[in-house]
Order: C-alpha cells, then sequence, then structure tokens
C-alpha cells in the first residue's frame, strides 16, 4: 500500500478542482490496483466526470437547484445557506475508487477525477490518495 497527502487551493469560491493529472503521477509505475481518493471534509465531495466541455458549469447551476443557500438550513453557522454545503455528500461522497491496471488508471476517454467543493468559508482542502496494490 502506498499513501499521499495533497492540499487543494480553492480559494473562496465554489468550484470543480481536476485532480486527474496528479492520481496519474501518484500510480504511474504500479502494478495492478486499486487508487482510492479521499477528503477529510464534510462539506466536499469527489466525482467522475467530464471536465472542460461546460460540465462544471452545469454541475454547480445543478447543485445550486437542489440545494439553494437560503435560510431553508437548521445547520446555520458560516455563510448564508451554509447548510447546503453540508448535504452535499448526498450527491458528492467524500472517497472514490478507481481500479488501476499497469499503472494507469482506467478511467473512459472523457472522465477526469475532481474535487467538489461549495462551501466558500474554507480555502484549501485536503486530499489522500492510497494505492492498494492486488
Amino acid at each position: 500500500m502506498k499513501t499521499s497527502q495533497i492540499s487543494v487551493q480553492t480559494g473562496s469560491r465554489r468550484g470543480v478542482f481536476d485532480l486527474t493529472s496528479v492520481c496519474e503521477r501518484f500510480v504511474a509505475g504500479e502494478r495492478d490496483g486499486l487508487l482510492v481518493v479521499f477528503v477529510p471534509h464534510a462539506t466536499a465531495g469527489l466525482v467522475v466526470m467530464e471536465l472542460g466541455a461546460g460540465s462544471e458549469e452545469d454541475l454547480l447551476a445543478t447543485i445550486e437547484r437542489l440545494l439553494p443557500r437560503d435560510d431553508r438550513w437548521r445547520h446555520r453557522h458560516g455563510s448564508p445557506g451554509h447548510g447546503a454545503d453540508h448535504v452535499l455528500p448526498l450527491l458528492a461522497p467524500p472517497s472514490l475508487t478507481v481500479p488501476v491496471v499497469a499503472g494507469r488508471l482506467q478511467l473512459g476517454a472523457w472522465q477526469s477525477i475532481a474535487l467538489l467543493d461549495t462551501n466558500v468559508d474554507r480555502e484549501r482542502r485536503t486530499v489522500h490518495l492510497t494505492f492498494v496494490g492486488g
């Protein structure tokens, strides 16, 4: 097993942050196995999706429609509507697993691994990478 921890500067904006290249470098040269990606945060999640073709904006707009930033949330500390951030793991879980074959992620042609962060109160996120060889 091999592990690493990275820090992602998200700033004070909601966004989708591409982790694919760092994940590719992490498993390069490994044998077959599994990559586990985990974010130890209650208000961020991980997604596998197409990036760069407008999907990020579509995702954020969908999250905004499903989890509006208003006063309906019981969890009320932080920025307005912050309670919505605590429901985000329902849609974007804090971990994902990707098969690795001969040191290469087995993602589809248009798939990328990304951090989804809707919490403007946090400017930096930690991401744990774990490779488990087969």
